[in-house]
């Protein structure tokens, strides 16, 4: 198998039969050495079905069924364990990041590169609100993110064979797969394109999930929050130093002390440094009970391919 396209797929049941019209096209030119792997995450509604009409018509599909919702990332992660090409490419199913830029990707590819992300110079069809949390959130992560992050990108990218393998050797369970592809290195390059604006369905990212996401990238990434609950930690007893010249300097010359709105003030302070932390350092915390379960990431209750049609397996 020389390519694997994988596209992770959640309540995407109107999106796939354009999905695979495209598909088909763009691996075209490697006909019976490609796969698609289409990952239905739990979906609610019948995109399993879409999946299983869409393999009767293309037999290079392999549909892989997970028994509940995990999310984005481990839905990927499942394709992406599947996959048994030299080179995996990666998208969403909205195709709002267009397939037809696997020709440029492949053609960078052979120049040498294991990993050919995009790269969104535009982002049509999306709010104000979206296109700026997204812009603060690349520049904030990579600001404090111990590992440099390609900004403004997502999931869609072509990547080799020995990148993969190294990504598919992390054991992390709470997964921030651009940052890992970051992290591992190799020769790494950048394409410019316009994302699309979604055509049918909804986004699978309302405010909450991406709030989550971006957590899991920092925590993930980055140990300055800790060092910036200690750093807090410094500053509130610079401050408490202060604050106690202040009072017995008062008490000595007998000036009033100040009154209610500085005491709020000072409770309110060292109130929210100690939450603050407190939220940081359990962040963190959750992260280590959460990795030291071990639990596996996903199970498989359906599986469509050729080989193996309908088993149900798991992943570690």
């Amino acid at each position: 198998m020389y390519l694997s396209v994988v596209v992770p797929c959640m309540n995407e049941e109107e999106a796939i039969p354009a999905l695979v019209d495209r598909l088909r096209e763009v691996i075209e030119p490697w006909e019976d050495r490609a796969e698609i792997i289409l990952v239905d995450d739990g979906s609610t509604d019948r995109t399993w079905a879409a999946i299983t009409d869409a393999k009767s018509r293309e037999p290079r599909i392999v549909g892989l069924r997970l028994s509940a919702n995990r999310g984005h990332q481990i839905a990927l992660t499942a394709g992406l364990e599947a996959a048994k090409g030299e080179r995996i490419f990666m998208l969403d199913a909205d195709l709002q990041d267009p397939p037809e830029l696997l020709t440029d990707m492949m053609f960078m590819m052979d120049r040498g590169y294991d990993v050919v992300y995009g790269r969104r110079k535009e982002r049509q069809g999306e709010t104000i609100f979206k296109r700026a949390t997204a812009h603060l959130f690349y520049r904030f992560l990579n600001m404090l993110s111990d590992v440099a992050i390609p900004q403004d990108t997502g999931d869609f990218r072509l990547v080799s064979r020995r990148t993969l393998d190294a990504i598919l050797d992390m054991p992390e369970q709470s997964r921030f797969i651009r940052g890992m592809f970051a992290w591992a290195g190799f020769r790494q390059v950048g394409l410019e394109y316009v994302r699309a604006p979604r055509t049918v369905g909804e986004t699978k990212y309302p405010l909450r999930k991406m709030m989550r996401f971006a957590v899991d990238a920092i925590t993930g990434f980055s140990t300055k929050p800790l060092k910036l609950a200690t750093r807090m930690a410094f500053v509130s007893l610079f401050l408490t130093i202060i604050m106690a010249v202040y009072v017995f300097g008062s008490l000595i010359l007998f000036q009033t002390v100040a009154g209610w709105a500085s005491l709020l003030l000072a409770v309110s302070f060292f109130s929210g440094a100690q939450l603050l932390t407190l939220g940081i350092l359990g962040e963190y915390v959750g992260r280590i009970y959460t990795e030291s379960k071990k639990r596996p990431l996903y199970y498989l209750s359906e599986e469509l391919s050729d080989t193996t049609p309908n088993v149900i397996r798991k992943s570690a």
